[in-house]
């Protein structure tokens, strides 16, 4: 299988992960991206951003993966996320 650079891709999504602490959104982005898990939980401070290319058929799909301290629900909506959000999970 040919590398290609981290910036060459066909598609590419903004998911943003949003909802209460503890829930598992830093785990979730652990495991897609660095397949980490961990039991042991750490409140994440501001956002957490990391990115993973999967191949679908013959493309390479990018996600943006941005994870969000909890508490939302105190708090608007991160000003990262806008329109160009392509997938918000809350």
């Amino acid at each position: 299988m040919a590398y290609r650079a981290d910036d060459d891709y066909d598609y590419l999504f903004k998911v943003v992960l949003i909802g209460d602490s503890g829930v598992g959104k830093s785990n979730l982005l652990s495991r897609f991206t660095r397949n980490e898990f961990s039991l042991e939980s750490k409140s994440t401070i501001g956002v957490e951003f990391a990115t993973r290319s999967i191949h679908v058929d013959d493309k390479v799909v990018k996600a943006q993966i941005w994870d969000t301290a909890g508490q939302e629900r105190y708090h608007p909506l991160p000003p990262f996320v806008d329109h160009s959000s392509a997938i918000i999970f809350r």
